[in-house]
């Protein structure tokens, strides 16, 4: 098994975090899909993705429609998404994602969580180069299917591990891979589970108990706040 293998076992925090969250994250990625792509999923290939992620995170059918349908009226807000780097407490990298219609806001909240806990907002490219950026797919298993076999199969698309997990299996790949692996998946048809990026840090630094408590805290500051979508780190789980 790889580091992505590693790196998934490991990570126990919750992802996206409570379930409304779940959804307004999801709801605001669609609307910066459909922006980019229309609102037709035959021909918009993330937003099919996207309606995917949807059904496995239990959103209703017609939360998902209500979504679509704002996000091609006037009132939807122009959300950008927006990374900000930094450091938290004992040298930890962080880097968060986030959905945003107002980048002032969203950045001085970013800035207060750290300053609170110790930490400092960085500048662009500060930590970035500490984690590699990579799509990933769960899609659910065939019978018979090899998995060493199908991984031969798809270095040519991007992927870099492919492994089993309970009753599904997850890929990762290069981050520009995301396209041709879907495209590979669906003709093969494969059911795709949900699919979403990764970034995972080159190495990972341990922290003692206490320690671990103060980073946990402030990322509970991030988890409670609706422009943040993901937050990654370095601390060793």
């Amino acid at each position: 098994m790889g580091r992505a293998f590693e790196y998934r076992k490991a990570r126990k925090m919750k992802r996206w975090g409570a379930m409304a969250k779940t959804f307004t994250r999801i709801g605001k990625e669609i609307a910066m899909c459909i922006k980019t792509g229309g609102p037709d999923p035959t021909s918009n290939s993330r937003l099919r993705v996207l309606m995917q992620n949807a059904k496995a995170a239990s959103m209703p059918k017609e939360n998902v429609e209500r979504a679509i349908k704002k996000a091609t009226s006037k009132d939807q807000a122009d959300y950008k998404e927006v990374v900000y780097e930094g450091y938290g407490p004992f040298g930890i990298a962080m880097l968060v994602e986030t959905a945003t219609d107002n980048p002032t806001r969203t950045v001085a909240n970013v800035r207060s969580y750290f300053t609170k806990l110790n930490g400092s907002l960085g500048t662009t490219g500060c930590v970035d180069y500490m984690f590699e950026r990579k799509c990933q797919f769960k899609i659910v298993g065939k019978q018979g299917l090899d998995i060493e076999e199908m991984e031969l199969e798809m270095i040519d698309f991007g992927v870099q591990e492919i492994f089993e997990e309970d009753d599904n299996i997850i890929i990762y790949g290069d981050f520009e891979a995301f396209g041709p692996i879907q495209k590979y998946l669906e003709e093969n048809n494969f059911e795709i589970v949900s699919a979403d990026f990764e970034r995972i840090p080159s190495e990972t630094k341990e922290l003692n108990e206490e320690q671990m408590a103060v980073i946990e805290k402030l990322l509970g500051k991030f988890d409670e706040d609706e422009d943040v979508t993901n937050v990654y780190h370095n601390m060793k789980e």
